[in-house]
């Protein structure tokens, strides 16, 4: 029960049949009289989300009927079309009433999965909490694979949500470590003035004026003869934007900066669960971008571990220059592919809004690859193009490169240039800029952390693995 599925079904398990629109009419002249005319009487018509109870002789739920709204069946079943039966159905044990296809049935429980997710570490007084109902896998259904999915989005999203002063670079850190140990993978951290002394300046640089030292996690895992996947993801703790200030709207949701974080943790998660046939490398710098007097200024020049020189045009866009450190260590041990998330731009979520992260690809078959693996697992991603006339819109006036442009164009197309210049020529790379928050609450995305593109990433290294020998 814990768990919310069974893998059968129970004794007295109650059937749910999920409706379309346009099935309504066809499954009411499948029930008894009764029930058909309590169907008809009550106005179901398969509305988006709605559910209707179906009462038995003796006046108990006998059933229920859940309605998807107006798409085709099954390719309109998504997870989180499905994600309300969670919250909605009655207590007790379910099955779908229906014979799914294998994908539509993991689709299914998967959603059923994302519906369960709270987040009550701070509530005193009982919370949303979990009712006690379970559903039974659909026949078919990759069970490991939901259970994987899961808890990486449980991960990345019980990250997220921690507030900053329980989820500093050293909590952060200690997360990473609790995820090596639990796949026995190997783990290390670079603290403070340690990371001066491996040339990781600009990390150091960023993260210095925090309460917490800054520090570079390093988890690696897997056989070294395999392909080398090196994933990447920004850990900025908290961002007040440093001596460049963000306003105070701007900074209320700064906890989650380190959504690019969390979602590589889950996705390492998937991996290592998974077992997948990779020598894996995850890279996190983690700092907070702090005011004191340690902070580094606009104007300043960092070295940086490339050897490459950046002017601070703006103490704001503090995410590429720890993100900068660590694609470069990633990069000298020739990886046949490097993944990297960060919650990097505004720019990214004017263009696609908060819903829809932007992927960057040098390589163009990683890229169909992740957008196809994105349809597939309904977990959206939408390439944004890395136009290279932009390019020298970075070029510094006192150092190489200056980490904004001169301009407020492209923003998140100038951050992924930017990104690109701390990697070798032609290494197969892809760059995901995502927001990692819901705004408002609907099914199975409450108001908080959200964890993004993790499947789609998962879903097209599975792929790639599957056919080709260097990933």
């Amino acid at each position: 029960m814990n768990e919310g599925f069974t893998l059968g079904r129970e004794s007295g398990s109650r059937p749910v049949w999920l409706l379309t629109a346009g099935q309504v009419e066809h499954w009411r002249d499948t029930l008894e009289p009764a029930t058909a005319n309590w169907a008809r009487v009550s106005g179901f018509g398969g509305e988006k989300h709605r559910l209707l109870l179906l009462p038995g002789a003796d006046g108990s739920v006998r059933g229920a009927a859940f309605g998807l709204g107006d798409v085709d069946f099954p390719q309109g079943i998504a997870p989180l079309s499905v994600a309300p039966l969670a919250d909605k159905l009655p207590q007790g044990h379910w099955h779908v009433e229906a014979s799914l296809e294998p994908e539509v049935a993991t689709r299914v429980l998967l959603g059923w999965m994302l519906g369960r997710y709270r987040f009550d570490r701070y509530r005193t007084r009982g919370g949303n909490s979990l009712r006690s109902v379970s559903l039974a896998a659909p026949p078919g259904a990759d069970v490991d694979f939901v259970r994987r999915a899961a808890a990486a989005d449980a991960l990345a999203r019980d990250l997220i949500n921690t507030p900053a002063a329980d989820m500093g670079p050293a909590e952060l850190g200690s997360a990473a470590a609790q995820l090596a140990t639990r796949h026995g993978a190997e783990f290390s951290q670079l603290v403070g003035d340690a990371l001066l002394e491996q040339r990781l300046v600009a990390i150091h640089t960023v993260g210095r004026a925090g309460p917490q030292e800054p520090r570079l996690l390093d988890l690696r895992w897997g056989d070294p003869d395999r392909p080398r996947l090196a994933l990447v993801g920004k850990g900025v703790c908290f961002d007040t934007g440093g001596l460049d200030i963000k306003p105070s709207q701007s900074m209320a949701l700064m906890k989650k900066d380190m959504g690019g974080a969390a979602c590589t943790l889950g996705l390492a998660h998937m991996i290592m669960d998974a077992g997948l046939p990779v020598n894996l490398r995850v890279l996190v710098p983690a700092v907070e971008n702090s005011v004191d007097r340690r902070a580094f200024r606009p104007g300043d020049v960092i070295h940086t571990r490339k050897g490459l020189t950046v002017e601070v045009g703006n103490t704001d866009a503090e995410g590429r220059l720890i993100l900068a450190d660590a694609l470069a260590l990633a990069d000298e041990e020739g990886p046949d592919l490097v993944l990297d998330m960060a919650t990097l731009t505004g720019a990214a979520r004017t263009a696609l809004g908060p819903e829809v992260p932007a992927m960057y690809s040098n390589d163009e078959k990683l890229a169909v690859a992740l957008a196809a693996a994105s349809r597939r697992e309904c977990d959206p991603l939408w390439r944004m193009p890395l136009w290279q006339p932009y390019d020298e819109d970075i070029n510094g006036k006192v150092a190489d490169l200056n980490n904004i442009s001169g301009h407020g164009f492209a923003g998140s197309v100038i951050a992924a240039l930017f990104l690109q210049r701390f990697l070798s020529a032609g290494r197969s790379w892809a760059h995901i800029d995502l927001y990692a928050w819901n705004g408002r609450d609907r099914p199975g995305r409450p108001v908080g952390a959200e964890a993004q593109c993790i499947r789609a990433c998962y879903r097209a290294i599975e792929q790639r693995l599957e056919t080709s020998p260097r990933i």
